[in-house]
């Protein structure tokens, strides 16, 4: 049986989450006896055109990528949104609130631009906002285990099991003193898990760079907020890093 050809490709974004997957180093012996990567610029010269399942790392914040995106999708079989900049949009998205003419001239300045393809851009899109995205896995940058246990799953036809539970539960686990005690301010109860609480755990609130549940238990959140005198627009501004258009935030 033939193994299924692998390829990664990158838009908008500081390629962190590639880098992850290179700093697998020794462990990606193991992975590559499953899969056969065709393109993977962050680590190898070669590419091709043909692949099977297709990793996504960056937004989408111009025309040119949209096409691109919409290519690559024929293509690939499974499409999986790799980190927050390609399944949220990410930090990227911060741009969003300013209107994307004054960006370029703020940006740019006097530079020619008009008529460059390269500065034609429009409001940060997350991928699934252009396409069909089969699989999320999420973070700023990624977790190298979930990635491995995300490939491991694909191969054996599996649905991988992301956690649909707040980062809260993780904190917990860890035995950690909860950060809304010592005055800061966490979103890990609105916050999707499995980075297995690393922010909180080292003393740095979360910033939801793993998105927002699907399904927030809002009671729950809202009695914390009402515990530590605090309001639902002091929760939507810190939101703003990496869900600037989360409605439910």
């Amino acid at each position: 049986m033939s193994k299924p050809k692998v390829a990664f490709f990158d838009f908008a974004s500081c390629e962190g989450c590639q880098l992850q997957i290179a700093n697998l180093e020794e462990e990606i012996l193991d992975l590559i006896q499953l899969v056969d990567v065709v393109s993977f610029r962050e680590v190898m010269k070669e590419h091709a055109e043909t692949y099977d399942i297709a990793f996504i790392e960056g937004s989408v914040m111009r025309p040119m990528d949209e096409e691109r995106i919409k290519e690559i999708r024929k293509h690939a079989k499974i499409l999986v949104a790799l980190g927050a900049c390609a399944t949220i949009g990410g930090v990227n998205k911060i741009r969003n609130q300013w209107d994307v003419e004054n960006v370029k001239k703020d940006v740019y300045g006097d530079a020619k631009i008009k008529g460059n393809k390269y500065f034609d851009v429009f409001p940060t899109k997350s991928v699934d906002e252009v396409v069909k995205v089969d699989f999320y896995i999420h973070g700023c940058p990624i977790n190298r285990d979930e990635f491995k246990k995300v490939v491991v799953s694909l191969i054996m036809g599996k649905t991988p099991e992301i956690p649909t539970y707040p980062v809260c539960v993780e904190c917990k686990k860890n035995e950690n003193v909860c950060l809304f005690e010592q005055g800061k301010f966490c979103l890990g109860p609105i916050t999707r898990a499995g980075c297995n609480a690393i922010c909180p755990t080292n003393g740095s609130p979360c910033d939801g760079c793993r998105g927002i549940l699907d399904k927030p238990q809002v009671e729950c959140v809202q009695e914390v907020l009402d515990r530590y005198n605090l309001t639902y627009e002091d929760m939507k501004n810190r939101c703003i890093i990496y869900n600037y258009t989360k409605e439910e935030c």
